[in-house]
């Protein structure tokens, strides 16, 4: 933890690298920075890279918050004109006072969150500092499994049966009617969560027991073995402009215990699941009322059945194997698409693909009849 002092003492520094406040660091700073809008960039990990590069290139001034542990994490520098910090773990309630306090000096035209840990603190802060872009209720879609369950049954959609674990009540009849195994799911990214597969209501009870009152934070679940697919996806002006579907290499509950998987570019599933898909990762974002943006969707396949189920969604691009095979199989890197497309938004033009890509995978309008997985 860094030292720290008075905003006023701040203020009377000279020195502005470092400047230390309630344990926030200022680690860089551009003396001539671009006179351009001012991005603010969220991360708790080392991603998005090429996001902070093109928007450079697109003349942006660039301001990155990240955690301490990532401060020296190998940056983009000559992309970035800020690069401030903070503690592991800090509250939303801190976070907010940090950005209001580098928001008194700096207007910032857009605040992005370049993982999936922090969708909901930037949607928070964008309301907060009434900053365009997604808000808390759309965000939660894309940060809270159980909020994208519920809305994915709610448009029609097939997902695994599951319940919260709220309320009690509903929870021994989830139990009662829906055969095991169950899994308990954490609802977001907790650290030191897993899900943990179930095969009796005493091993449930003991599972919360255990959780005490983080246990709001799961719901619980049939699992369904079966392979999992993912849909990326960019949508601009609410319209999903690109989307394409990769299977993961594994089973879902597999994946579940080992962590992230590679995904593969060829599967054995057809055109009409192709297609299937997209039409349902559409209806999908249209119905959470995503208006821009990169997101991945998944979907798993029963082994059973064939039936194809809504698992979850997410606002961000999951960094590594999945962008660089964007990059190989569709000519198209999401990380580069993502930041032309919120300066777009921000300086009032058309979001369009480029015109040099190898496919371009793009939907007409369909009925709701056609969304539906059921």
């Amino acid at each position: 933890m860094p030292a720290m002092i008075s905003i006023e003492q701040a203020k009377k520094a000279k020195s502005l690298h470092p400047v230390f406040i309630w344990g926030y660091t200022c680690a860089h700073m551009k003396m001539n920075s671009p006179d351009g809008e001012i991005v603010l960039c969220i991360a708790g990990s080392n991603t998005g890279h090429r996001f902070l590069e093109e928007l450079a290139t697109l003349d942006c001034r660039v301001v990155l918050l990240t955690i301490d542990e990532h401060r020296d994490a190998g940056w983009p520098l000559d992309a970035i004109d800020e690069l401030h910090s903070m503690p592991a773990g800090m509250t939303l309630e801190q976070i907010t006072n940090t950005v209001t306090y580098l928001a008194r000096s700096r207007r910032f035209a857009r605040i992005v969150a370049l993982d999936r840990f922090n969708v909901e603190v930037a949607a928070t802060l964008r309301e907060h500092l009434r900053i365009p872009g997604m808000g808390t209720t759309t965000a939660r879609y894309f940060s809270d499994k159980l909020a994208a369950r519920i809305k994915a049954a709610h448009l029609g959609m097939r997902v695994p049966a599951f319940t919260s674990v709220a309320n009690y009540d509903e929870l021994r009849l989830f139990m009662q009617s829906v055969p095991t195994p169950w899994l308990l799911t954490p609802r977001g990214v907790l650290l030191g969560s897993a899900t943990r597969e179930l095969n009796d209501s005493e091993q449930v009870w003991r599972g919360l027991d255990e959780l005490g009152d983080r246990q709001s934070s799961f719901f619980l679940e049939q699992s369904v073995a079966g392979d999992r697919f993912h849909v990326d996806s960019i949508t601009a002006d609410g319209s999903v402009v690109f989307s394409a579907v990769s299977p993961y290499r594994e089973a879902f509950f597999e994946r579940a215990q080992a962590g992230e998987l590679l995904p593969i570019s060829t599967a054995p599933y057809g055109i009409a699941d192709d297609e299937r898909l997209r039409r349902v990762n559409t209806a999908l974002l249209s119905g959470m009322r995503l208006v821009r943006g990169v997101t991945r969707t998944e979907f798993l396949r029963s082994q059973v059945t064939r039936e194809f189920y809504f698992m979850e969604t997410s606002a961000s691009v999951e960094d590594g194997c999945v962008a660089d095979m964007m990059k190989e199989t569709q000519d198209l890197n999401l990380w580069v698409e993502w930041a032309r497309l919120e300066v777009a938004a921000l300086r009032g033009s058309r979001y369009a693909l480029p015109s040099n890509g190898i496919h371009r995978n793009t939907l007409g309008k369909s009925s709701e009849g056609q969304h539906r997985l059921a």
